[in-house]
């Protein structure tokens, strides 16, 4: 509400200004197309100079007003960033003309309205073309006035979104880089490999055809990690395939003690997400959660109709916890922000966490 009026209040502060420069360059000019005008003045009683001084600022504001009007009128239709010289011509024209019509439409009414007649049309004609002229000047100044006003308020609004945008990009480069060190850090971690190196030996004692699915699974989510973590979306076909290897590591490492139940629309795998977003929310789940037969942590993957990605897992909290996941969150909600007007939705209850990631299609 305060906002509306501060933007009612510089309005009519703006028309204030605009009507006292017309008021101020119309005498300016007028003296100056008759340098001795003002002996028309000189004992005359105040009323006839007030009544003077009123119908030049009438003539003023009416001006005013057109020429705001005609250039208000053209900033729907005619562009300056498009078209700047034809703008420049039409306006011009259609000031010259709005000017010519006020000056002609008032001498009319007057002449209707008046009862005296003069006989002396030279002095008439010649007073009316320094009205026009007058005028003319007037209405050019006004709209040049508005003009740059005008294209200076854009150039600020521009200069201001650039600024945003740059922001919004800085942002965006540092949450890649913080995804693409948590990716490095991954590819890194002891603790990873050395799970995964056991696993591995261990199902090549048992089973060598189960050994060699294992290292292939193991070699493509490094693969992954290492071609696509610096690219800045990856379709949802793509992190399914690299999800699907790392889902399998994982149920080879934990056994039953995590299900997973995955339900996408075949429309929405063409369609574009951060790269690691959906490896991390399943990372996230199983980081911060109890896996064990008797009580499996269940993570459910689906579509909606309005083209998000859910990841929906069970809560069973560990009893020593680790640390919390919001920078992590924060990384991917930042992340997201760069690609479109879409955000994550992250809804936590007493029994379940949910992940609601936008999908955004290629175009």
């Amino acid at each position: 509400m305060n906002d509306k009026k501060q933007k009612l209040l510089y309005g009519f502060k703006k028309r204030l200004l605009i009507w006292a420069t017309a008021f101020v360059f119309s005498y300016i000019f007028i003296y100056l197309v008759d340098p001795f005008s003002y002996k028309e003045l000189i004992g005359k009683s105040w009323y006839y100079i007030l009544e003077d001084v009123l119908w030049i600022l009438f003539f003023s504001v009416i001006i005013s007003e057109v020429s705001l009007l005609i250039d208000y009128y053209l900033d729907k239709k005619i562009s300056w960033n498009e078209r700047s010289i034809r703008r420049l011509i039409i306006q011009t024209l259609l000031q010259i003309i709005g000017s010519i019509g006020i000056v002609i439409l008032i001498n009319f009414i007057f002449e209707m309205c008046s009862d005296t007649t003069t006989s002396d049309y030279r002095k008439e004609i010649t007073l009316m073309g320094q009205w026009i002229a007058t005028n003319i000047v007037v209405s050019l100044l006004i709209s040049a006035i508005n003009t740059g006003n005008f294209l200076l308020e854009n150039w600020k609004k521009t200069a201001l979104e650039s600024a945003q945008y740059q922001l919004k990009s800085s942002e965006h480069k540092r949450a890649a880089m913080a995804a693409e060190l948590h990716a490095l850090k991954l590819q890194i971690d002891p603790h990873f490999i050395f799970n995964n190196l056991s696993v591995l030996s261990e199902l090549i004692l048992e089973d060598q055809q189960l050994g060699y699915e294992y290292s292939e699974s193991f070699a493509k989510v490094y693969r992954y990690l290492l071609v696509n973590s610096k690219k800045d979306t990856i379709t949802l076909d793509e992190e399914l395939k690299f999800l699907n290897s790392y889902i399998y590591l994982t149920q080879k490492r934990i056994g039953e003690g995590v299900q997973f139940d995955i339900s996408v629309n075949e429309k929405l795998r063409k369609f574009l997400l951060p790269p690691l977003a959906l490896q991390f929310l399943v990372e996230n789940a199983l980081k911060h959660n109890q896996t064990s037969k008797s009580n499996p942590l269940k993570i459910k993957i689906y579509t909606t109709k309005d083209d998000y990605l859910v990841v929906l897992n069970s809560l069973s909290p560990l009893i020593s916890k680790v640390e919390s996941a919001d920078v992590g969150i924060k990384n991917i909600i930042s992340r997201f922000e760069f690609l479109g007007d879409k955000k994550p939705i992250i809804i936590k209850s007493d029994k379940d966490f949910i992940a609601k990631i936008p999908l955004y299609e290629d175009k």
